[in-house]
């Protein structure tokens, strides 16, 4: 994780919580008073963004002493300490709801990532994340995604090519007649050519019919959308035959109970906006000790 690329958001994260200052905490606690405090998870979770954290605590008051108990990465049980810190109260307490609202978030993201790594792993299936991301904080949520064993896909729309259903409409593409080309193909050898040698090129398709074409045109992964198990094997068999060595990635409809269904198919990667659009915050506080 890179330092420069998160501080920016950990200042207007601070600025936007803190504002022209802490009116309560300044009120009641003396300025010279020092205690402990202990960051602690009631549920149990894939940890991440204790990092984050310490540079929030170090952005308000770098005297402060960070111990993390822990690192990203680690399952721990509900009622863990993850950290000990110990330094001026009024400091700890104007970092205390950045620095949860972060963990909170980012260990929600990769525990349930963790959930379907564990379910595919088996079978050899990638976990990969998509660009329904909160705006500005991708990168951190991506971040979260890896840490729970998860593959990023594209950070966004500058670093690999990916053809969508509405591409295809734009380039008014229509529906093909039996046995007649749907020219997806060709829109992966156009997009080929006018990009960058070795971007990877990834196309969508959403029927048999679709993905037939498409696999023509030998594109580096076909993104086969909202198909059923059943479709999904159909396609890995019609690769397997026309020793293609293009990549198949599942997606839409995939939740933690069908998961296995998908890996057991032979597809080679699933990606779920779920890990990050609607993923539940860990349960974690802050207790003066």
């Amino acid at each position: 994780m890179e330092k420069e690329r998160v501080l920016p958001i950990i200042r207007a994260a601070l600025k936007e919580d803190i504002g022209k200052g802490d009116i309560t905490t300044s009120a009641l606690v003396d300025k010279f008073l020092s205690s402990a405090a202990a960051i602690i998870t009631h549920d149990d979770c894939v940890v991440c963004g204790l990092q984050i954290a310490e540079w929030v605590m170090a952005q308000v008051d770098y005297s402060v002493r960070f111990k993390p108990n822990c690192k990203d990465g680690d399952f721990v049980g509900e009622d863990k300490e993850l950290v000990f810190l110990e330094g001026r109260v009024n400091s700890i307490l104007r970092a205390e709801r950045v620095m949860l609202n972060f963990v909170e978030f980012l260990s929600g993201i990769a525990t349930k990532t963790k959930a379907f790594v564990d379910k595919a792993k088996p079978y050899g299936v990638k976990i990969m994340d998509t660009r329904k991301t909160y705006p500005l904080l991708r990168y951190l949520e991506k971040y979260a995604v890896s840490v729970g064993g998860g593959v990023n896909h594209r950070m966004g729309l500058y670093d690999q090519v990916l053809i969508k259903d509405n591409h295809i409409k734009a380039v008014s593409y229509k529906p093909s007649a039996a046995g007649k080309s749907s020219g997806l193909g060709e829109l992966v050898e156009a997009a080929r050519k006018k990009n960058v040698k070795g971007t990877v090129i990834e196309i969508e398709a959403a029927t048999a019919a679709e993905f037939e074409d498409a696999l023509q045109g030998k594109p580096d992964i076909i993104m086969l959308d909202n198909m059923s198990p059943k479709d999904v094997k159909a396609c890995v068999e019609v690769r397997r035959m026309s020793k293609i060595k293009t990549l198949l990635e599942a997606s839409g409809g995939i939740d933690l109970d069908n998961i296995e269904e998908y890996a057991k198919t032979g597809i080679d990667m699933v990606s779920i906006g779920a890990l990050t659009h609607s993923v539940k915050a860990i349960d974690i506080s802050m207790e003066i000790v």
